[in-house]
């Protein structure tokens, strides 16, 4: 481990979605204000989409976590499920909001099921609250569940949304969502956020903080041309992002180097490519310059991390319009 050689008292660049390394770039920031503006105003069905790896799911941990803050302890004004493998049955996807929910249902049948739900949901209005069912992976729903999940919202009252629904996945969910099976849906949808992955600048000040939040009280040990190289290399994608610098931190630490350059950039983008390994980017530019050419200072090629053709695939996509 690399914690004690750089002074860090945990890992700044874990994989898990903890809200407490959640980074508001203007994409993020704009999606969670929406989110929780949403829920607050019961818009009813919200969709978030962007490319693997940008942060979606580390986003609804931190909307769960700003909303559960909200409410006084004791008092059940939020009822959450938070469904994150949605390749389920009709039958068990009820079945896994009667869990999630934690509703007591004493009858395994579905009228009694939906009856049990909708009360469930009445008791969070009349305490001033709402109930929030959150899917993570929504681009793997199919249209029947959909349309199930369409009709859980028929249970509103005449004056709001019982049930806010957020449907958040990759970007072939808005595909699914034209589908016109799915047109009554569709015209339900109150709220549409889109992620995309780091500027240059925006990749900059990522590492920083994640670094500071870790504990770092010295100086980064990633100098403006090594996070250049971190930024060509990764297009941005925060999950790459991560997985560089970690490595990075491990190559130093074992070569007894404080500070880091771009031959340990090249030689960990080598241990997590698929493809063949090119230069990691022009050295002669820095990654704190201006964020709106970003895609004038990438690279015509890119290595393949982990997840490489998927990203650069939609790396414009939930970009600034």
């Amino acid at each position: 481990m690399y914690l004690d050689f750089h002074g860090l008292k945990r890992e700044p660049f874990s994989l898990t979605p903890d809200p407490k390394f959640l980074h508001l770039a203007e994409p993020h920031r704009n999606t969670l204000l929406a989110l929780v503006q949403g829920v607050l105003r019961r818009r009813g069905f919200m969709v978030a989409t962007g490319p693997v790896g940008t942060g979606k799911t580390t986003i609804l941990n931190a909307l769960l976590y700003v909303l559960a803050n909200l409410h006084q302890p004791g008092a059940r004004k939020l009822v959450s499920a938070f469904l994150v493998n949605p390749t389920l049955s009709r039958e068990e996807f009820l079945e896994s909001l009667i869990d999630e929910f934690e509703v007591q249902a004493t009858s395994n049948s579905k009228p009694r099921r939906l009856l049990a739900l909708h009360e469930l949901f009445l008791e969070a209005q009349r305490c001033g609250g709402t109930a929030v069912l959150i899917i993570d992976e929504a681009h793997l729903l199919s249209v029947e569940l959909l349309e199930e999940i369409r009709l859980l919202t028929n249970m509103d009252t005449h004056r709001e949304k019982l049930l806010q629904v957020i449907l958040c996945g990759q970007p072939e969910l808005a595909s699914l969502l034209l589908q016109p099976q799915l047109r009554a849906l569709r015209q339900r949808i109150a709220l549409l956020a889109q992620l995309r992955p780091l500027t240059a600048m925006e990749t900059a000040a990522y590492i920083e903080q994640r670094l500071r939040l870790a504990g770092l009280a010295e100086s980064s040990p990633f100098s403006p041309p090594v996070v250049e190289a971190i930024y060509h290399s990764t297009h941005g994608v925060p999950r790459l992002i991560n997985l560089l610098c970690d490595s990075c931190l491990t190559i130093s630490s074992q070569m007894h180097r404080k500070e880091l350059d771009t031959d340990m950039v090249r030689t960990a983008v080598a241990g997590l490519t698929l493809g063949p390994v090119p230069s990691a980017g022009p050295a002669n530019s820095t990654a704190g310059g201006n964020g709106s050419s970003a895609g004038a200072m990438r690279p015509p090629v890119s290595p393949r991390l982990v997840f490489g053709e998927a990203e650069r695939k939609h790396e414009t996509v939930g970009g600034k319009s």
